[in-house]
């Protein structure tokens, strides 16, 4: 029977786009036909946002790419001004991103596994992928540490995981880690389901103990400050990693400034890789096509694009496109997170 260490040894490592060009292939993929030519077009799509200055581009993060090896991919995004603002799911940015920067790892696992040992191990099993749930737990006490030092009051995840952030400056293991290079550069992160991944323990036990005094996670503030960046921000591109409440979330931003008085505009560019199937009226939220009759997304002008596949698949090919194009060198950062700050 292996013991925990021998299943914890081999290090997931996350992709460097910076390493490689992948011009040359999404030039000639858009020649192609099939899912080929859907990523070349999403990779010149993404270019686009890139090139218009007014645009502010969203990410949105479902599923497990960041303990996949995209958290580097993501990263560089950031840091590389192709990213003014991020909606994803807690898991992506606690379990993973942050778990990373506290000097934790995944490691390369089996899917023919027996989970029942993997239990008895303490060992979490993403798809193929190894977590090692004691470091999970630590990474559960650190969000309670972090929470038991604030102000007792409502917080939108954002202002939370900028405190998170600021945390790192002082305590990461690992530098390059999402949540403090957002920080660093003023790019907001929401997660409108936050409670939904490893903030969720700690956070209850914050609130355990402090049942009279504590604070809390106002997802109606999110939406809020959320709506406040579509409307201030007015151009809007959509890069979508999987769907789910964050890709539901940053669409609905439009019909929200729209119910507040304003005149958004749909959102000009989006892009969305998945896996879902639209057959069963979900597709994650929808496909772009569909979320243009509720008045979300601009699917007139070519400038929308779904790609149905796997992102670690895709997703590093577009970024690298987008990275040697070099049209992000002549943006400036949008430092959305100043807006809220008093």
């Amino acid at each position: 029977m292996p013991e925990k260490k021998d299943l914890l040894k081999e290090e997931i490592k996350h992709i460097d786009i910076k390493s490689f060009d992948a011009t040359k292939i999404i030039e000639s993929m858009k020649d192609m036909s099939f899912t080929a030519r859907d990523t070349a077009r999403a990779a010149e799509i993404y270019d686009t946002m890139l090139k218009d200055k007014d645009c502010t581009v969203i990410l949105t993060l479902a599923g497990s790419t960041s303990a996949a090896g995209c958290m580097q991919l993501y990263v560089d995004l950031v840091k590389n001004k192709m990213v003014d603002c991020i909606v994803a799911t807690g898991a992506s940015i606690v379990d993973m991103d942050f778990f990373e920067a506290l000097g934790f790892k995944h490691y390369k696992g089996e899917v023919s596994v027996d989970d029942t040992l993997l239990r008895s191990l303490y060992v979490d099993r993403i798809y193929d992928t190894y977590i090692d749930e004691e470091e999970l737990q630590f990474c559960d006490q650190t969000i309670k540490k972090i929470a038991d030092s604030l102000e007792p009051r409502p917080y939108s995840s954002r202002e939370f995981i900028a405190e998170m952030g600021k945390y790192l400056v002082e305590n990461s293991k690992k530098k390059d880690s999402l949540v403090q290079v957002a920080y660093e550069n003023n790019v907001p992160i929401f997660c409108p389901a936050f409670s939904d991944s490893s903030a969720g323990f700690g956070l209850v036990a914050h609130q355990w103990e402090k049942p009279e005094k504590h604070l809390s996670i106002d997802s109606v503030k999110d939406f809020l400050e959320l709506t406040k960046i579509k409307i201030e921000g007015k151009t809007t591109g959509l890069l979508m990693i999987g769907g789910g409440t964050p890709k539901n979330f940053t669409q609905d931003t439009v019909v929200c400034a729209e119910i507040l008085g304003f005149e958004a505009s749909l959102h000009k560019y989006a892009i969305q890789i998945t896996v879902a199937d639209s057959r069963d009226g979900a597709c994650s939220s929808s496909t772009l096509k569909e979320a243009n009759s509720w008045g979300k997304v601009e699917t007139t002008k070519g400038s929308d694009q779904m790609v149905f596949a796997e992102a670690t698949s895709v997703l590093p090919l577009i970024a690298s496109y987008a990275y040697h194009k070099g049209s992000w060198k002549n943006r400036e950062f949008k430092n959305w997170s100043k807006l809220f700050q008093k």
